[in-house]
């Protein structure tokens, strides 16, 4: 079996910065390959569960870790100038020693684009203001003096300096459309990360990713390919257990999350088997959802009885 690098990806909300902290150091030495955090203003569910800010939150993953590669999966392409958003990530890779990933997306929670005043434009417009975005954050990110004048971007001899330290630093693109999404991820990104997918639903994916990539000449094998996955996981595969867990993800993310693939919900035996089906699809990348508060005993067994038997 090949070895599947694990990663954490947290949701920022009803959580302290010190529950925060513990869970990026323990991500850096326990073995994980990746940690990310999201980029919301708004918990799904309410409006009223407070939520920290991705940028700030990378500068201090950045300085708190020494090994671990990390971003935002992803930062909502319309939240920040582009412009801006180069410089913090330029900022954010120099204080890491030259770790950062950064991933951008569409955008979807519409409450929190009303309620902080960006507007909410229809799925395609989204999808054309990622475009545009990811263009002109590579080109500002690598190139000297970059002019790009779009619908949605404007840059006009504007000049990023100093440069990352990585020479390419990574971009992901976050979503699961494959007339869109995974025509940008063919075009500009380094990787494609998508969130919330049952293991049978792939190959459909991998092969939109590939019709996209001869069109546009480009090795698929150059992309790097990521499953985000809920995980509910108990220490033991008891019935009972499994019953609350269930409970607690319908509670975090709606009643839909019962029937909706993608999520994790079983003790370690069980885990393990969802997410073998997983890697029996070529999956090599899959970041694992947590809410808090964190259940540290689960997380611990995770680390010590799912982990060993996906390494390579």
């Amino acid at each position: 079996m090949a070895g599947v690098t694990f990663g954490i990806h947290v949701g920022p909300q009803n959580t302290t910065i010190d529950e925060l902290r513990r869970l990026w150091r323990f991500a850096d030495t326990q073995g994980f390959g990746w940690f990310s955090v999201w980029d919301h203003f708004y918990a799904r569910t309410s409006d009223e569960i407070p939520h920290f800010e991705a940028v700030a939150l990378l500068s201090a993953i950045a300085s708190e870790t020494q090994r671990i590669r990390f971003g935002c999966m992803v930062f909502a392409v319309q939240f920040r100038n582009i412009g801006l958003l180069a410089k913090s990530l330029t900022t954010i890779d120099h204080l890491s020693g030259g770790r950062l990933e950064a991933g951008l997306g569409a955008g979807w929670h519409e409450p929190e684009y009303r309620a902080f005043g960006y507007p909410f434009l229809a799925n395609r417009e989204r999808l054309d203001q990622l475009e545009e975005g990811i263009q002109a954050l590579r080109r500002l990110l690598t190139e000297d003096a970059v002019t790009f004048h779009g619908k949605y971007v404007h840059l006009e001899n504007a000049r990023l300096l100093p440069k990352p330290v990585q020479a390419q630093l990574p971009l992901w693109v976050g979503g699961g459309g494959e007339r869109r999404t995974a025509r940008i991820a063919a075009r500009y990104a380094d990787g494609w990360n998508i969130p919330y997918i049952g293991a049978e639903e792939l190959p459909q994916k991998l092969a939109a990713l590939e019709r996209w990539c001869e069109q546009e000449e480009r090795d698929p094998r150059t992309i790097r390919i990521a499953v985000q996955l809920g995980l509910y996981m108990a220490t033991s595969d008891a019935p009972d257990a499994v019953e609350r867990l269930r409970q607690r993800l319908i509670a975090q993310v709606g009643p839909q999350a019962a029937t909706q693939p993608g999520y994790l919900v079983g003790g370690p035996k069980s885990i393990a088997e969802q997410l073998y089906r997983y890697v029996e699809q070529g999956v090599t990348a899959i970041n694992l959802a947590l809410r808090p508060p964190i259940d540290w005993e689960a997380l611990d067994a995770f680390v010590k009885e799912v982990m060993p038997a996906f390494k390579s």
